[in-house]
C-alpha cells in the first residue's frame, strides 16, 4: 500500500508514503522495512528499496537515502552515492532529474516537498530533534538556492506518531517552552493519572508549524498514526513497549522524472 497526496501529483514527479506491506522481510521487519539500520537481513532490506525504487521508476542506485542523526542538516544531491556512502544529515533536496530521494521513520514525521515549476524536491527527516532545530527551514532555504520561491513549494507530512500516543516528560516539554514560551500549544496534559506533570506532543502540528513560519505555499498531512496502526506502519515506540529487540522503518520518497 502507498498513501499519496493530490498536492504532490504532477507530471514530472512521482512520490509516495510506503506502508510496510509487500516487501521481503520477516517476523517484527515483516515486511517492507527499508532500515539499512535495522538488523534485518541486509539483502531483504536491498530487495525492499528496490520495490520502492521500482514503483517510483528510477533504479536503486537511484533511490538515495541518508545516515540520519536528527539533526538540522540538508544536503543538496547532484550524483547518486551508495548506501555506505550515505551522508550524516537529516533532509535532502535536488534538481536533478532521475534521481529519489528516500527518508526513512518508525514515528518521526517524513516531509516530502516540490516545487513544481522550480522543479526542484527535497525530502526531510522531521523527528522532534530536527525540528526543534530547523531542518524544516533548513530544507526550504535549501530548495531556493536551487531557484524554488517557498510560496510556491507543496509540502506533505506523512504517517507520524500522533499526540494520543506521543506521552513525554516535563524535561521534554521543557526543551521547547525554553526555546519559546508559545510552544506550550502543543502540548496537552496527558490522561494518565500515575504519572502527573506528564504531556502529550503534537509532533504533526509542531511540523505545520514550522512549515508555515518557513513560509511554505501548500501543506497538507495524511494524518495517519505510525504508533496506533501496527497493520501498516513500524513504529520504534510501539516497539519499545512491545519489548521488541528492534523495529523496522517506512520509507517515504519523491522523485524527479524527466518531463
Amino acid at each position: 500500500m502507498v498513501f499519496q497526496g493530490e498536492g504532490l501529483k504532477s507530471s514530472g514527479f512521482r512520490h509516495g508514503f510506503f506502508a510496510r506491506q509487500g516487501g521481503y522481510s520477516a517476523g517484527i521487519y515483516d515486511s517492507l522495512n527499508c532500515g539499512n539500520g535495522s538488523d534485518d537481513d541486509a539483502e531483504n532490506v536491498k530487495r525492499n528499496q528496490a520495490r520502492v525504487a521500482d514503483y517510483l521508476d528510477v533504479t536503486s542506485t537511484e533511490l538515495l537515502t541518508l545516515y540520519q542523526i536528527h539533526s538540522d542538516k540538508t544536503v543538496d544531491v547532484t550524483q547518486t552515492w551508495t548506501a555506505a556512502e550515505r551522508p550524516k544529515a537529516d533532509a535532502i533536496v535536488t534538481d536533478v532529474p532521475g534521481l529519489a530521494l528516500g527518508i526513512l521513520t518508525a514515528d518521526c514525521a517524513p516531509v516530502l516537498f516540490a516545487a513544481h515549476e522550480a522543479r526542484v524536491i527535497g525530502a526531510a527527516h522531521a523527528g522532534w530533534q530536527g525540528a526543534l532545530s530547523g531542518v524544516i527551514e533548513n530544507t526550504v532555504n535549501t530548495m531556493t538556492t536551487l531557484g524554488a520561491e517557498p510560496a510556491a513549494i507543496t509540502a506533505m507530512i506523512g504517517p507520524c506518531i500522533g499526540q494520543t500516543n506521543y506521552q513525554v516528560g516535563p524535561e521534554f516539554r521543557d526543551r521547547f517552552t525554553d526555546a519559546d514560551v508559545n510552544y506550550a500549544t502543543f502540548f496537552i496534559p496527558s490522561p494518565d493519572t500515575s504519572k502527573p506533570d506528564h504531556w502529550q506532543f503534537d509532533l504533526k502540528g509542531f511540523v505545520e508549524f514550522r512549515l508555515h513560519a518557513a513560509g511554505v505555499g501548500s501543506i497538507s498531512a495524511i494524518g495517519l498514526c505510525s504508533y496506533a496502526n501496527a497493520e501498516n506502519f513500524f513504529s520504534y515506540r510501539r516497539s519499545v513497549h512491545r519489548g521488541e529487540p528492534d523495529y523496522g522503518r517506512n520509507i517515504s520518497a519523491i522523485a524527479l522524472t524527466d518531463e
